[in-house]
């Protein structure tokens, strides 16, 4: 049977993870090594020469990711800021980014006060409006940048319009896919040139890896990513690597749970009288719901959003979580709630972040696979102490 034909789980298990040749082994073998044995001058081994530049273990990593994204190639990195560091390698002095205008903080820090310095000039945009990433388009512009959804206000983008926007200008498309991971949605079948992941998030699923990665079907970007690889070094740890695929085997398991908790969570919270606003694009009231629906077939992520109205009422909330952990990062296996006005996003100008709508009462919950019974109960207990006076919907 053609293992690529196979349904996802059966993929994110089997593909590029046959049992080892020489021992059987069924999980993939680790390569610690840092050098490998030359049989001559330009005689290396397998290919391997120095684990910067190959690594028999990332090699293994790399054809499983790629597999996921229904992607020709993929190179990892020590990050998913490092991943994006290599994409913008692809640019020099007085080249202009169009970027979406709703992206993870970091980013804009890295956009803003790295890229910046080198003279890369950006223009952020809302990607869902056509008309505005068009009119934002120069003759030095190179690449629209986006996420979909968005970090952490979860806004979408219609890739496809972009992707035939971007080819009728000569630009490159490169989507952020780590919201909603291979699982849920594939940038490049949409037509988009580049995906990037933070595996940290929930491709490694259990707050234990840190790293990221890049795909494409274009033999020249990857050549280019290949170089960034060697020059900077900036790989991830044969062990990492043996971390995340064997993380990657529960990414649907994960997923579907995930996404099921997260739409009760937020039907739940839709019926609170005293919250401000929800946001999550399995509700009917988001406004891209109808989008989400086509774009994101098997379902519409682990995120919610949660405007309380207050930062004195965020505090309060967060003093009634035992189960939720205040902490960053998301997508694993555990929930939990992020403050992005002064975590994820303080980075981001202050008027930009109000434009956007992360205010000082916005939470960013990233919802676990727990029983979501629990979870919910926990919601309720800590609304509570956060809002004595509203009575909460149950």
């Amino acid at each position: 049977m053609d293992k690529k034909r196979c349904g996802f789980s059966t993929r994110a298990i089997h593909h590029a993870q046959e049992p080892d040749e020489k021992t059987g082994a069924v999980v993939p073998m680790l390569s610690m090594a840092t050098t490998y044995k030359q049989d001559g001058i330009n005689q290396p081994r397998g290919g391997f020469e120095y684990s910067r530049a190959q690594n028999p273990t990332r090699a293994q990593l790399e054809h499983v990711l790629a597999g996921l994204e229904n992607a020709m190639y993929c190179n990892a990195f020590s990050s998913g800021l490092a991943a994006l560091a290599a994409l913008m390698s692809l640019f020099e002095v007085q080249d202009h980014i169009i970027a979406g205008d709703d992206l993870y903080g970091g980013t804009v820090r890295y956009f803003n006060q790295v890229l910046a310095r080198y003279g890369i000039t950006f223009s952020y945009v809302d990607t869902n409006d056509l008309q505005a990433v068009e009119k934002a388009i120069t003759p030095k512009t190179k690449l629209i940048y986006l996420e979909s959804p968005t970090n952490p206000m979860l806004r979408l983008s219609d890739i496809c319009a972009v992707a035939t926007l971007a080819k009728a200008h000569g630009l490159l498309l490169a989507v952020d896919n780590t919201f909603a991971s291979p699982y849920l949605q594939n940038p490049l079948d949409l037509g988009a040139d580049v995906v990037l992941h933070s595996s940290t998030k929930y491709l490694g699923g259990h707050s234990d890896i840190v790293g990221g990665a890049l795909m494409t079907n274009n033999k020249s970007l990857y050549d280019k990513f290949c170089f960034q690889q060697k020059a900077v070094g900036a790989v991830p740890s044969p062990f990492d690597c043996w971390l995340l695929m064997r993380s990657v085997k529960t990414l649907a398991v994960r997923m579907r749970q995930q996404c099921e908790n997260a739409l009760a969570i937020a039907n739940f919270l839709a019926q609170h009288g005293g919250i401000e606003k929800v946001y999550y694009p399995g509700l009917p009231t988001h406004p891209q719901h109808e989008l989400a629906k086509r774009q994101m077939p098997r379902g519409f992520g682990g995120i919610v959003s949660v405007d309380l109205g207050s930062r004195a009422r965020v505090e309060a909330f967060i003093k009634g979580l035992q189960i939720f952990t205040f902490a960053e990062s998301l997508g694993c296996v555990e929930s939990l709630v992020c403050y992005p006005w002064e975590m994820t996003h303080a980075a981001v100008p202050v008027e930009q972040r109000r434009k956007l709508g992360i205010t000082e009462g916005l939470i960013r919950l990233s919802i676990g696979i727990e029983e979501k019974e629990d979870l919910i109960e926990e919601l309720h207990a800590a609304l509570a102490l956060a809002m004595p006076q509203i009575e909460t919907a149950r």
